[in-house]
């Protein structure tokens, strides 16, 4: 579902869920957003991370975002997954 341009920051716009089999270090991991957009992730649980609307949209800027998290665990040697998602932002009449 789009996201209206006229959402507030702290709106969260998805949930994620990351699972790792192993133990020990190698099954803790971290999530980050690559680039710079107006969005952040905060854990929710153990498993679990929210996206929020971290600033302003504006559709007329752009209308939607391609958002790559990355989930990386914390063995040695790290390993890590990639996600994409793309998010459309829907226009609100600005009149």
């Amino acid at each position: 579902n789009p996201i209206p341009e006229d959402s507030i920051p702290s709106t969260v716009v998805a949930v994620i869920n990351v699972r790792d089999r192993d133990s020990g270090d190698n099954g803790e991991v971290s999530c980050n957003i690559d680039g710079d957009l107006p969005f952040r992730l905060e854990p929710s649980s153990e498993k679990t991370y929210k996206l929020i609307i971290a600033s302003a949209l504006d559709r007329e800027k752009v209308s939607a975002y391609n958002i790559t998290i990355t989930a990386r665990d914390r063995g040695s040697p790290a390993l890590s997954s990639r996600a994409a998602l793309v998010l459309e932002v829907s226009d609100v009449n600005d009149n």
